[in-house]
Parts: C-alpha cells; structure tokens; sequence
C-alpha cells in the first residue's frame, strides 16, 4: 500500500513527523514561557517566532544536536534579553501603573501578580524561574539553556522563590 506523504514548500516532509512538526508542536510551551519575560503575549510570540525560524533557518545544525528543544529557548531567551535590555524603563513604569492583586483569590488577578512579582525578579533569577516553571525543563536542561551550572540553577530558582513568596506575602497584608 502507497502512502502519499505531503511536503511543505521546501520539500520538508509536513505532519506530526519531521523538523517542522517538532518546531510546531514546540511553539505554544515556548509562548507560554516567554509570556514571564514579555510585556504581552503578542511580544513573546513575536519572540517565539524569531527563534523557531531561527531553527529552521539552521536545521541541518540543530537538528544534529542533543538537545534542540534547549537550543531553541537559548536563543528566544538570548533574543528577549536583547528586548529587556531595550524596554527596561517602560517596563518599570508598567510595574509601578499596575494596581497589586486584591485579597479576592480571583486565580486572573493572582495570576498577574504573581506574573508582576516575577517581572521584578533579576534576569537570571526571571530566566531560571521561567525556564523551571513556565517551559517546564529540567534543572539540566535550564542550566544549557542559561550556559551555567545545575546548582546555579537550583540556588538562583530558590534565590527566586523566596523573593516571590516576599513579595507575595507583602502585596496580600
């Protein structure tokens, strides 16, 4: 029996299989991540797509790695540094514009100050949190990602952590 295969406009076979399937399925994690370091969703999906036709653009290279899932959110990661470094005042002044989280356990409203609180964070532990949480990947994966150490990882995710339950804590009193 002959199964018809069908390919996209470079010839890549299309579907579920193959490089373009891979980087379709992996967009969505990737916009949800980079939703932590964003302003909005449309900059982080901006974001994404750079990455993925980042990917694409070097598939033989990538497709050859170990890890390319961990390559692909290097270089979103290293592209929304380049925005963060661009748009830290107008993220400030959006920070100080935001009124905190009420006491009414509304999960949207817990969820932007909660999403607040890591904006707050310094880059590596905002990386080190969005990576462990948010694209959930390991504590290995993370560290390739972010070109340092596992306990690197581990001490800037708990350094995070305990500035979050802080910061938290002060916005419900």
């Amino acid at each position: 029996m002959r199964t018809s295969t069908t390919r996209d406009a470079t010839g890549e076979e299309a579907g579920p299989g193959g490089f373009a399937g891979f980087l379709a399925g992996l967009y969505p994690d990737l916009v949800a991540s980079l939703g932590v370091y964003a302003s909005s969703r449309a900059v982080a999906e901006d974001i994404a797509q750079e990455a993925l036709a980042a990917a694409w653009q070097h598939r033989g290279r990538v497709e050859a790695l170990r890890d390319p899932r961990a390559w692909v959110y290097r270089v979103a990661i290293n592209r929304s540094r380049s925005l963060w470094r661009r748009a830290l005042v107008e993220l400030a002044y959006q920070a100080r514009l935001r009124p905190a989280a009420g006491g009414t356990g509304d999960a949207v409203e817990d969820g932007m100050a909660v999403r607040a609180a890591v904006r707050r964070l310094p880059r590596r532990q905002r990386e080190a949190v969005g990576l462990r949480f948010f694209a959930d990947l390991s504590v290995e994966q993370t560290a390739e990602v972010m070109g340092c150490a596992a306990g690197t990882v581990k001490a800037l995710t708990s350094q995070a952590m305990a500035s979050l339950r802080g910061q938290l804590d002060q916005e419900v009193s």
